[in-house]
């Protein structure tokens, strides 16, 4: 399986595995990260989860298997069409979709699908050898999956624009320019990656669960007084959890509560 699952605690660390071409993307990609996630989201124990490329690559993602002859290639408009429904179950709806924090530990080189990858995350932890990079451009094609206005939310039009024309990134300007939220020497990379995680694990999970509904959903709405609204019914729902009195009780208490996700 080019995908290996972890779970470390209530941490699950998803790892993509093609270390022999530095990890690069391969058509099984799409169903087994969309299947790895869900399996994840199932399990009650889990409550944040880390995206990374395995380290035996000396990259997070190398883009596109271009080796492959019938990478970027469409025998039939037709049957591309028809086939499109199908992309629900592929890795990047189901990321989207998926309920929990997601954080990329980028270990190296991301580039185009790899580099897409990232932006579908919650949070971002950079190695020192991170480097995004979109190529499509002078391949040809574009960086597709709404890739740079992904982007463009993390850092702003002009510098999406300047990814999208193929100039890369390196890990300390993400960091500066608000795509990496933490930088670390390689060699810390995972620590920090499961510091930021168990932090994360420590919060009650429905608390977390719907902090994160709240901004993907409301960044899209055209109407700040819309998304306001949105978060008054989920705030008031969180009200009502037993991990809310908890949580509050412990904090009178000056002691660390016992979180039941629910």
């Amino acid at each position: 399986m080019p995908i290996l699952t972890d779970i470390r605690g209530h941490v699950g660390v998803l790892t993509l595995s093609r270390p022999e071409v530095r990890n690069a993307w391969c058509e099984p990609f799409y169903r087994e990260l969309a299947d790895r996630l869900r399996e994840l989201e199932d399990e009650p124990a889990v409550r944040a989860v880390i995206l990374t490329g395995d380290e035996a690559g000396r990259a997070f993602c190398a883009g596109a298997d271009l080796k492959n002859p019938n990478t970027h290639v469409v025998n039939s408009v037709g049957d591309f069409v028809r086939n499109l429904p199908r992309r629900r179950f592929h890795a990047f709806r189901t990321i989207d979709d998926f309920p929990k924090p997601l954080i990329a530990a980028v270990n190296g080189y991301a580039i185009g699908i790899g580099a897409i990858v990232t932006y579908c995350c919650d949070l971002i932890v950079a190695s020192e050898r991170a480097e995004w990079r979109l190529p499509q451009v002078s391949l040809g094609i574009l960086p597709a999956q709404g890739a740079l206005v992904r982007l463009s939310r993390w850092v702003g039009k002009g510098h999406a624009m300047r990814m999208g024309m193929g100039f890369p990134l390196k890990s300390d300007e993400a960091f500066r320019i608000g795509l990496a939220q933490w930088l670390v020497p390689h060699d810390e990379l995972m620590t920090k990656a499961l510091e930021v995680a168990t932090h994360i694990c420590a919060h009650p999970p429905l608390a977390s669960r719907l902090t994160k509904e709240s901004l993907n959903q409301g960044i899209d709405m055209p109407d700040l007084s819309d998304s306001a609204l949105m978060d008054l019914y989920r705030f008031k729902v969180l009200e009502g959890t037993d991990d809310k009195q908890e949580s509050h009780e412990a904090w009178r208490e000056k002691r660390t509560p016992t979180i039941k996700d629910q």
